[in-house]
């Protein structure tokens, strides 16, 4: 059994899995705003967890933004900015005196739907976390691909793939374009980005869930968040060309058509027919949990990785 913790901005989700994929305990805290008391409930969840089964165990952690490999320290966490430029990796593990496995939280994502759920039968798995941010993670043959910066799959990051604006988007040309995050994915087709695109547009704060509750009176808004999303997934069929796709996060709940996305995606890649599936992931909202409760396996069939020494 594995002790799986998911970070994120409003909860801290723990599980106990066993190898087979059973689940033996789940519970829910709410997040700590801040670095130090969020470092001491993990201590105290995984000190519970191990007393409650009493036995140590294994600990993975899954968290927003990603980790620098020559320093160790957090970046592009912009949900839970307290994390960057902190040493989470090194701080939990010098706390459980054992060495804490962490991934990003789309990775995990990926993982666990490539292990066990939706994924399972596909070599080359990209996950997709479509919520506040616009995340990624690439799996191939069941382990992890971070990359030599750990930023293998962070396609959020990149600018919206041009092919001839639509209302609200920053040209590549403009002086404007030379700040990323105003020509980024992430800023025209995440949660945070819609609701923030909406206000500018019609000076109404609304949800997302909202915006797609509201299809009638919202369908040229909608039509141009499916428009941005193809045109931003024709790039990952062009240069990873995954077996599959799995969506994941709040927001991907909103896509109820994933045979028109496939092929709206396919239009704007160069090809009518593209054999990526598109699929929900098998366990929701935890499968970042169970991703994270794989993490630190040694055989090759999980991802095992340390960086650092974690005790210097």
């Amino acid at each position: 059994m594995q002790i799986g913790i998911d970070l994120g901005a409003s909860k801290i989700e723990s599980v106990v899995l066993s190898d087979d994929g059973k689940e033996h305990l789940r519970e829910r805290e709410h997040t700590p705003q801040s670095y130090n008391e969020t470092i001491n409930l993990i201590k105290k969840i995984v000190i519970e967890i191990e007393r409650k089964f009493n036995k140590e165990l294994n600990v993975g952690l899954c968290h927003p933004g990603s980790i620098i490999p020559s320093t160790g320290k957090h970046k592009n966490a912009n949900n839970t900015l307290w994390l960057n430029n902190r040493t989470l990796q090194k701080d939990i593990s010098k706390e459980l005196n054992k060495n804490v496995y962490c991934e990003n939280d789309a990775n995990c994502l990926a993982l666990s739907e490539a292990i066990d759920g939706s994924a399972k039968n596909y070599k080359t798995v990209f996950g997709i976390i479509l919520g506040s941010g616009c995340g990624g993670g690439l799996v191939i043959n069941k382990k992890i691909i971070s990359g030599s910066n750990n930023n293998a799959g962070e396609w959020g990051h990149n600018p919206l793939p041009y092919f001839g604006l639509i209302e609200d988007e920053v040209s590549p040309l403009s002086k404007d374009s030379v700040f990323v995050p105003n020509i980024s994915i992430e800023k025209y087709v995440s949660g945070k980005g819609l609701e923030d695109l909406y206000f500018e547009k019609f000076k109404k704060k609304t949800s997302s869930e909202e915006i797609f509750k509201n299809q009638n009176e919202n369908q040229k808004f909608i039509d141009n968040f499916y428009n941005r999303l193809s045109r931003s997934l024709s790039t990952l069929i062009n240069t990873i060309d995954p077996d599959v796709i799995v969506f994941g996060g709040g927001l991907s709940n909103e896509i109820n058509d994933l045979n028109l996305l496939k092929e709206m995606t396919g239009n704007f890649a160069g090809s009518l027919n593209i054999n990526t599936e598109f699929v929900k992931p098998m366990y929701g909202d935890a499968s970042g949990v169970r991703g994270a409760a794989r993490l630190g396996k040694t055989t090759n069939y999980w991802y095992y990785k340390i960086k650092w020494n974690f005790y210097e």
